[in-house]
């Protein structure tokens, strides 16, 4: 028994409407536009995106050889996936720096308000002293900007 003429396979090892569903198939899955699957670049999407059998698939040597060479040289994610993966990073690198700055801040408010409570600290004692002696606290400045009443 001969098979049909539509069915002799081609150099890929596989009918040319296999072939032609195939590297269909994988143009949608590279370019993140799927119509049967999620669009992850797998082998098993490659075959139900392109409407066929998994063993059918396999008898296409050439497309896998190409699926594989495409895959090593692009990786796994789909553009869809590479966008957020860059989107992720991108935001990760803006929270270390504002993660960053917020420390040195806060660091900063640390040592003010350090030095404020000193100040604070040696000024009620100064008052203290100042309060044991009967001693009064005049101003360096008049009441109107006038500098020169006190001397």
């Amino acid at each position: 028994m001969t098979a049909p003429a539509d069915r002799t396979a081609t150099e890929d090892g596989v009918t040319p409407q296999t072939a032609q569903a195939l590297r269909a198939a994988m143009q949608r899955l590279f370019t993140g536009k799927p119509q049967r699957t999620d669009g992850r670049l797998t082998k098993q999407n490659l075959w139900q995106e392109a409407g066929v059998s998994r063993a059918t698939m396999n008898r296409a040597h050439t497309i896998l050889a190409e699926w594989d060479a495409h895959v090593a040289e692009h990786g796994s994610t789909t553009p869809g996936e590479a966008r957020r993966d860059d989107e992720i990073r991108e935001l990760r690198r803006k929270l270390a720096e504002a993660t960053r700055d917020r420390t040195t801040l806060q660091r900063r408010l640390d040592a003010a308000a350090t030095a404020i409570a000193a100040l604070h600290h040696d000024n009620t004692l100064l008052r203290q002293e100042l309060g044991q002696h009967g001693a009064t606290v005049i101003p360096l400045h008049g009441r109107g900007g006038d500098h020169d009443e006190e001397r």
